[in-house]
């Protein structure tokens, strides 16, 4: 029997079916993996993104530190609710000033510059100097007797 036959009964008996399912879970599992890869990355970049932002100055009231004064009282306008109907829903709003008594969000650092104590590379390494004949002791400016 040539080699055509036995590829014909394999495929009557049915390992076509086995082979295909075969390669279409090894597909999906692919894909799965592949899509759970992305979204790891995509997590890992939002991640570094928010732990690289500064902490934003907004207080309880959710102004900015900018709308509130030295002794930490806002001045933002907000819409106050004026009329509300029988599920206690607002219906009318007027302007007036936020009701937050103090500011309670982050404190901004002031930049502090603090200069090196040290030098951390040497332009050149010290070099020993031989003595001059000034600094020799009187005993080794004689010469030896002899």
């Amino acid at each position: 029997m040539s080699w055509y036959w036995w590829v014909l009964i394999f495929f009557w008996i049915g390992g076509f079916t086995w082979t295909q399912d075969t390669v279409r879970k090894a597909l999906r599992k692919r894909h799965k993996r592949k899509l759970e890869l992305l979204k790891a990355t995509t997590d890992r970049q939002l991640a570094l993104e928010a732990a690289n932002r500064p902490p934003e100055p907004v207080c309880g009231c959710t102004h900015h530190l900018a709308k509130h004064d030295k002794q930490g009282r806002c001045h933002e306008q907000v819409e106050v609710a004026t009329a509300w109907d029988e599920n206690r829903k607002p219906l009318r709003y007027e302007a007036g000033r936020c009701t937050c008594q103090q500011y309670v969000g982050p404190q901004p650092l002031s930049q502090v510059y603090a200069e090196e104590l040290t030098d951390r590379w040497p332009a050149e390494a010290p070099v020993a100097e031989e003595p001059t004949a000034k600094e020799l002791p009187a005993t080794a400016k004689e010469p030896p007797a002899g």
